[in-house]
């Protein structure tokens, strides 16, 4: 098994760093295919103040890996230098990141773009990070993207930033005497950005052909979830790019033979940041109760996350479109306590039709209710839990229920914040992957 793809199962923030590190103990290269600093990822070892990482994979705390920023990515040139500061500050070796030559850059006019385009919503925004994402990858779209390889050519970075700025006129007059805008100083800032990243960049794809011929074990790093898919997300309260396992390909520049397990990773409940459904929210004192237990808040906002039951629609949908092989379940935790647990096995619409798929169709998934099979709760507390016979008889019955209805098996539970809270199941993609090795 030379390379599993890890995705979020949900919308998001289901815990992929966590469970990235652990793997990357394993594995020989971890590599970000899609996303941009809009996402961020919370790894907490002992007593240790936490790692927050944004744009670099989770891989990079475990010395002598190799960790790739794939073409898929945008990048902020000034996160990713700060995010590099910053964990050299902790004594991180810094060595093996490699970041690709084809990735797209955030200017600061995407930016602006991005946050005078969420005010003009209003009452309709779509809840965007406002890191300027989605105007990068719209100018990736219309061929008008700045790529890292053009840090490293001043000629051909100015006049690219020139005929970038163009058609943007109109809408950032507003912001004419805003001084990040100015061509010269521009070219001049971004031209340091490449002096300070020039190491790092290069032909990626090959590192990672290199390393896949060669039988080695390669972890592709996912952000977001696969609700959040621009194609096949609630559009259009989604992410800019597809963070579901068939962009590992396109974001990382392999072939879709060269997956061979694809893991998607799930909270126990759910929950969503931003605006669109989201058919099983709690909007209760027990919604409040998850959220302060879950410690359900943003690792690179800091907004506070909307919380619900699990829902088994979505996630058997998510399962599809991905391809899944194997569950992660985390912070199952933070159900302990419960007398009873609910989950969403199908949606009743507006007109009282019971279905258990997911709606193609957005008005139907807006206007539609969760309809719930109860199980039973547990009191005990399951953080020192590290093994399936550690957890009571209802938290196994639980996870044998999630597994059962969507025909994946768990591999991983995870029990609390710490890299060591976790259960390995030994069944299915978790045994492959202790014999892979």
């Amino acid at each position: 098994m030379p390379s599993l793809v890890v995705v979020g199962a949900q919308w998001g923030d289901e815990g992929k760093g966590k469970v990235t590190d652990l793997l990357a103990e394993r594995a020989d290269a971890v590599i970000r295919f899609q996303g941009g600093n809009n996402a961020g990822h919370t790894i907490i070892r002992g007593d240790e103040e936490p790692w927050k990482l944004h744009l670099i994979p989770s891989g990079i705390l475990h010395p002598g890996k190799l960790c790739v920023i794939g073409n898929g990515v945008v990048i902020d040139p000034r996160v990713l230098t700060e995010e590099i500061d910053a964990l050299r500050a902790r004594g991180v070796d810094m060595g093996g990141l490699r970041v690709s030559a084809n990735a797209h850059l955030i200017m600061p006019y995407h930016l602006l773009l991005d946050s005078a385009g969420e005010q003009k919503l209003g009452e309709q925004q779509i809840g965007t990070t406002r890191r300027g994402i989605g105007p990068c990858y719209a100018d990736k779209a219309a061929r008008l993207g700045i790529r890292v390889q053009d840090l490293l050519d001043e000629k051909i970075l100015k006049q690219k930033i020139a005929a970038a700025m163009e058609p943007k006129r109109l809408a950032l007059r507003p912001h004419a005497k805003d001084p990040s805008l100015d061509l010269h100083a521009m070219t001049e800032q971004y031209l340091t950005y490449g002096h300070r990243l020039e190491q790092h960049i290069a032909d990626t794809s090959r590192l990672v052909w290199d390393l896949l011929d060669a039988g080695r074990l390669v972890i592709f790093e996912g952000a977001q979830g696969a609700l959040l898919d621009i194609d096949h997300g609630t559009y259009p309260f989604v992410t800019s790019s597809n963070p579901v396992s068939a962009a590992a390909c396109i974001g990382a520049g392999i072939g879709p033979k060269d997956i061979d397990e694809v893991w998607g990773i799930t909270k126990a409940y759910a929950t969503r940041v931003g605006s669109g459904p989201f058919p099983t929210e709690l909007h209760d004192s027990l919604g409040d109760r998850l959220r302060s237990a879950g410690g359900e808040y943003g690792t690179t906002t800091g907004r506070a996350r909307r919380v619900g039951w699990l829902d088994l629609v979505a996630l058997r949908y998510a399962s599809r479109i991905n391809s899944l092989t194997a569950l992660v379940v985390t912070k199952l935790d933070v159900l302990s306590g419960l007398d009873r647990l609910l989950v969403c096995t199908r949606y009743r619409g507006a007109e009282g039709a019971e279905f258990d798929h997911f709606p193609y169709h957005q008005s139907v998934l807006h206007h539609a209710s969760a309809e719930y099979v109860e199980l039973e709760g547990w009191s005990e507390d399951l953080s020192e839990c590290r093994s399936a016979a550690d957890l009571p008889a209802a938290a196994r019955d639980y996870l044998a229920y999630i597994a059962e209805m969507l025909g994946v098996p768990v591999a991983l539970v995870s029990v609390g914040p710490g890299q060591d809270q976790v259960i390995w199941t030994g069944q299915g993609a978790a045994e492959r992957l202790a014999v892979a090795t």
